[in-house]
């Protein structure tokens, strides 16, 4: 009976290790993420002559914050080099988005051939864009939608120590 015992003790030793482990990986999982974008929640000022979104730097440099294109989330990455936004085509159709005419596209891995697409909507917080166009551009190798100057230009972006302020004036 008491090799039962002790076997039975160990086997929940283990588990409760193993499930110790678990939860680290877990919680440091959840730390890293909120590194690589610290605005999984963005929050809108608004008043009556503008509203403005205030995004933080993530741990690399950029600024990556959570969105919505066609009310669907998305991550997007502010690319101020990007003449057009530009969408992973691994989320072409969750985004419901339809492929148009294609074009030739110059990105940092060189010249690529991207699909023309247009967004119905497009929002950063509470703030949206309707009939935005983008481009869908196949082996991105990113997750996220590089949000380009063709979005960026209807705010004013200040960039003040580690935060970017997107401000759209009514």
């Amino acid at each position: 009976m008491a090799h039962s015992t002790k076997k039975l003790g160990m086997m929940f030793t283990a588990a409760g290790w193993v499930l110790g482990f678990l939860l680290l990986a877990l919680v440091f999982s959840n730390i890293l993420d909120r590194q690589n974008n610290p605005n999984r929640s963005v929050s809108t000022l608004q008043t009556g002559a503008f509203q403005e979104v205030v995004l933080t730097r993530s741990r690399n440099g950029h600024y990556v914050f959570d969105g919505e294109i066609n009310h669907q989330k998305v991550t997007f990455l502010v690319d101020t080099g990007a003449t057009t936004t530009a969408i992973p085509a691994e989320m072409q159709r969750a985004l419901g988005l339809k492929a148009g005419p294609a074009t030739s596209v110059s990105t940092a891995n060189g010249v690529t051939t991207a699909r023309l697409t247009r967004l119905d909507q497009l929002a950063i917080g509470d703030i949206e864009l309707f009939d935005t166009s983008a481009t869908i551009i196949s082996g991105m190798g990113v997750d996220e939608v590089l949000l380009g100057m063709n979005v960026l230009k209807h705010f004013e972006l200040v960039q003040r120590g580690n935060e970017l302020i997107i401000r759209q004036y009514r």
